[in-house]
């Protein structure tokens, strides 16, 4: 898959708290050579007016058309990037795990800064991809952001918060997921 991805910059967006080194987000990190972090100043108490200008800057920075890898909160941060209508050179977004920011039983207080989550259709091929089992979106929801984002849907069964206590390593399903993504935005 390595010469099918140096045509792209993927844009890897942790949630809250980031991705720690068992994360799959980390692994891809390490196997795409044009995969940058999207840094921000505060992992625990996240603002949509601090991340989303850093999401714009490293969308602007780039010269590839570029991919966003979202988990978690930061599903919501490319639905808020995605309410605004402007592609730019975003050509996919991957979004596994949206976190329910809106719920108080799923999602902590911190995350409220997000909500309302925008509910507007992505400018570009999108994938959700959700677990059964996640503590912080039920699977009806997951699947209710999808239709809304106009994005596919992908239930990867019981996989938790698809997140480093997952234990997915590279996350290979992930990555068979991403390049049906891929192919789907090429066309």
């Amino acid at each position: 898959m390595r010469d099918a991805t140096d045509a792209y910059d993927f844009l890897v967006l942790p949630g809250l708290s980031n991705s720690g080194v068992d994360h799959w987000q980390s692994y891809w990190c390490m196997a795409f050579r044009n995969a940058s972090r999207v840094l921000q100043d505060e992992w625990d108490n996240p603002k949509l007016a601090e991340w989303l200008p850093r999401l714009d800057a490293a969308i602007a920075n780039g010269t590839r058309p570029a991919v966003l890898i979202c988990h978690s909160l930061s599903c919501s941060l490319a639905a808020h990037w995605a309410a605004r209508g402007n592609k730019s050179r975003v050509v996919a977004a991957f979004l596994a795990a949206p976190s329910d920011i809106e719920s108080d039983t799923h999602t902590p207080p911190s995350t409220r800064d997000f909500a309302p989550m925008p509910l507007k259709p992505f400018p570009v091929p999108s994938l959700v991809v959700a677990s059964v089992d996640d503590p912080f979106v039920t699977i009806a929801r997951a699947q209710h952001f999808a239709t809304a984002w106009g994005a596919d849907f992908c239930n990867a069964g019981e996989l938790g918060h698809i997140n480093s206590a997952s234990r997915l390593g590279l996350w290979p399903q992930g990555l068979l997921l991403l390049g049906q993504l891929l192919a789907r935005a090429a066309r």
